[in-house]
């Protein structure tokens, strides 16, 4: 009997006893949807997160100020990121800007830009009835080479601008909607109140807001926070402030961003070496993306593994199935191996029905997986990415499930002795 003829053979016997075949794969169906629609989740998890941290500068290295001896200095660089500004510095501690003049001069192949940002605070923008949760950040020229932003009208803040004290501002247009609605915005001023003091600001400029899935918003539009960009100047005359708890270095196209971070924390070093209470950290974007893809990528092994628990439980129920069928076939193998069938031909024709039990039941949980998995990342906010790996991976699975929980049967099938095969009843 040839391939084809145990095939045929196979789904003959499946089709005969359609539940109980159904309900034998649903072991295979369930766990194989689980591994799939956990991988891919997880994939799409990894990729929105490498797409945003892309976004923000692939050639960015963060400087920042961590305490010396707290628990956050000794976290992965990824965390203090997340964490940045939870322990503000004294003014003393601040990275100044003679050392950032020093540090462009030491390094002026591989520093291509310096970003920096000064927070006045978190506030809000009135007008009568609407309103506008916002943050206001003063920030310098170099600030659009670290960050993309999409300007949708007007223009965003000019050097000229940055380094004067002018108030004016750029804000987003989730700000836009909830004051102006279809307004337009430019040239309009804005009432910003931040701690009970209020400045009035005009609007040169409008950004599109975009959400980021390492800082996903829980808020509904209207009630949405976004950034509203002063000039640096204006922003230090607000806070006082004398220095700079964090800054973004953009590195040149011809330089490593992840070897020329640990230069930079070397360079830091003189000047924060006899700093008691405080030290610079620096890490790149890049290495920030591998981190969290490592920690992702062992999270999601770690639960499919749990998820492929259920693929043994349908093993065991294919084995188990196959035993029932060998002993309702006992006769019809009798017959064959009167007729001259060798061992491997009864042997084969039960692992090939074995195999084809959980292929029917791989494709079905595959189907299910990328329903799962495509749903899961949607209530996430991420693109579904399947990958073809992962479903190539569980095909090959399911055929090893086959054969291996297939061959005992099969190899029991093939030893029967044909005249007490004959005999049964």
């Amino acid at each position: 009997m040839n391939l084809w003829e145990n095939i045929h053979l196979a789904i003959s016997s499946l089709m005969a006893n359609k539940m109980r075949a159904l309900l034998t794969m649903l072991g295979i169906i369930i766990g194989i949807g689980s591994v799939i629609g956990i991988l891919t989740v997880g994939d799409s998890l990894s990729g929105s997160i490498s797409e945003d941290i892309q976004s923000l500068g692939a050639r960015n290295v963060a400087v920042t100020i961590q305490a010396r001896e707290s628990d956050i200095s000794r976290a992965p660089v990824f965390v203090q990121a997340l964490r940045n500004g939870s322990n503000a510095a004294a003014d003393k501690d601040l990275i100044k800007t003679e050392m950032l003049e020093n540090l462009k001069a030491a390094f002026p192949d591989s520093i291509e830009a310096v970003s920096l940002i000064e927070t006045v605070g978190i506030g809000e923008a009135r007008d009568g009835q609407r309103y506008a949760n916002l943050t206001l950040t003063g920030v310098n020229a170099d600030f659009t080479v670290a960050n993309e932003l999409t300007i949708l009208g007007g223009h965003f803040l000019t050097a000229e601008e940055t380094q004067s004290f002018k108030k004016v501002a750029v804000v987003s247009d989730k700000l836009v909607d909830n004051l102006f609605g279809k307004q337009n915005p430019l040239g309009q001023t804005i009432d910003v109140v931040i701690e009970g003091i209020a400045d009035r600001y005009t609007i040169v400029g409008v950004y599109e807001y975009e959400e980021s899935s390492l800082n996903p918003s829980m808020e509904a539009d209207a009630d949405l926070n976004t950034s509203v960009y002063i000039p640096l100047n204006t922003a230090v005359h607000r806070t006082g402030s004398v220095g700079y708890q964090s800054l973004t270095l953009v590195t040149t196209s011809t330089t490593d961003a992840v070897a020329f971070a640990p230069t930079v924390e070397a360079f830091f070093k003189f000047y924060y070496d006899k700093n008691p209470d405080y030290v610079v950290r620096a890490f790149s974007l890049e290495s920030m993306a591998d981190t969290i893809n490592d920690v992702l990528g062992t999270i999601t092994i770690a639960i499919s593994l749990i998820a492929a628990i259920s693929l043994l439980v349908g093993g065991i129920g294919v084995m188990n199935i196959m035993l029932v069928s060998i002993t309702e076939r006992t006769r019809e193998i009798g017959t064959r191996k009167a007729l001259g069938a060798p061992n491997s031909s009864i042997r084969i024709q039960f692992i090939v029905e074995s195999m084809i039990i959980c292929l029917i039941g791989g494709a079905i949980g595959i189907v299910l997986g990328l329903v799962l998995g495509s749903v899961g990342a949607y209530f996430l906010e991420s693109p579904a990415r399947a990958s073809i790996g992962n479903i190539s991976l569980a095909v090959g699975f399911s055929m090893a499930i086959g054969i291996f929980f297939g061959y005992y049967p099969a190899n029991k099938a093939a030893k029967l002795d044909p005249i007490e095969a004959l005999r049964y009843e």
